[in-house]
């Protein structure tokens, strides 16, 4: 295993565990305020927790707490490179010497250092930037310059901080490309918002949410099968958690969603969600008649633009509709609806 963590900052209401092994990438997800920038920090030694433990290759670099000597490395000194939404280059360097401070840092040569700027400014196709300065570049070539500075320090942990989020829409989708690239089989932790992130560049996700770790597993499982609220609106589908009945999930007021079992099932009575995607509701402004196996009264609290589509919310649930059903129907926030789906489009497992 090359990083276990383990972080309390008791200010800002942290408690988190996890770890990262050799080659990984792991995304830290969750909503704004949950502890993953300050999970960020500590393992960058930018901030001292009240107690826990970050290690590396089995080298201690914090402990804080009543159990063992009190440790801590300085932030040059553990072998971390933090890249964050703003590039932070020095606006007195060159690209080049931008990209050389890190080796150089290390105690690397001029010549050494130089080198190994060349190298990684071509790996990030940056090659051609190396004489600019910062004031001269746009902020798609300024990111791909941190990239290069971050990995020419050879940091045996990558810490990213959203990277893309102050970034162009256009000039994004490049400089993911380029980090899915340069992030294979290298160990990395990643706070991002964007599902596009965590499924192209993370081999597994943590989600935190009020600063404890809610949920865990490879990228492809949370998103498909998400445990937590904020994982299944990340990934942009229904949760509904419950008790699980034999064929679906009692909600706590006592209205059950119908579903399909996973295999194997959840234990009747034992805590359960039941998942469904948006594009599988169909909206009634008033309740339809017969017995559809879902019916779920509910109250809209936001369109959102879709493409051709609108995301009606109502609250944690949303169903995507056409523009001309948002007009038909009268759907403004505030307006009485039932969500309708099939059993057949919801599945559930064990929480």
């Amino acid at each position: 295993m090359t990083a276990r963590v383990e972080v309390v900052v008791a200010e800002r209401g942290v408690d988190v565990a996890f770890e990262v092994a050799e080659g990984e990438t792991v995304a830290l997800l969750g909503p704004n305020g949950a502890g993953k920038s300050t999970t960020l920090a500590v393992l960058g030694g930018l901030l001292r927790p009240d107690a826990g433990r970050v290690v590396l290759d089995d080298t201690v670099l914090t402990s804080c707490g009543p159990t063992g000597p009190p440790r801590w490395v300085a932030p040059h000194a553990r072998r971390t490179a933090l890249l964050a939404q703003d590039p932070l280059l020095f606006p007195h360097l060159s690209v080049l010497e931008n990209v050389a401070f890190g080796p150089r840092s290390t105690g690397s040569g001029r010549r050494e250092a130089r080198a190994a700027a060349e190298h990684w400014l071509a790996e990030v196709d940056a090659g051609e930037l190396a004489d600019r300065r910062p004031a001269q570049l746009s902020g798609g070539q300024a990111q791909r310059v941190a990239v290069a500075r971050a990995l020419a320090a050879e940091p045996r942990l990558l810490l990213l901080d959203e990277p893309m989020a102050a970034l162009d829409v256009a000039v994004a989708p490049a400089l993911r490309t380029l980090l899915r690239r340069v992030l294979a089989d290298r160990t990395t932790v990643i706070v991002t918002h964007h599902v596009l992130d965590a499924l192209l560049l993370a081999d597994r996700v943590v989600v935190i949410d009020g600063g404890r770790v809610v949920e865990q597993g490879t990228t492809g499982d949370v998103l498909a099968r998400p445990r937590s609220a904020f994982a299944a609106r990340f990934a942009g589908l229904n949760l509904v958690a419950g008790d699980a009945t034999h064929d679906g999930v009692r909600r706590p007021d006592g209205v059950t969603v119908h579903g399909t079992p996973g295999d194997p099932p959840p234990v009747e009575g034992a805590a359960a969600v039941a998942v469904f995607r948006p594009s599988a509701v169909a909206v009634h402004r008033e309740p339809p008649g017969g017995s559809p196996r879902n019916a779920l009264p509910v109250v809209v609290t936001e369109l959102e633009p879709l493409g051709d589509l609108v995301r009606v919310r109502a609250g944690d649930l949303a169903a995507d509709v056409t523009v001309a059903s948002v007009a038909e129907l009268g759907l403004v926030p505030g307006a009485a609806v039932t969500f309708v789906v099939k059993a057949t489009e919801v599945d559930v497992y064990s929480r």
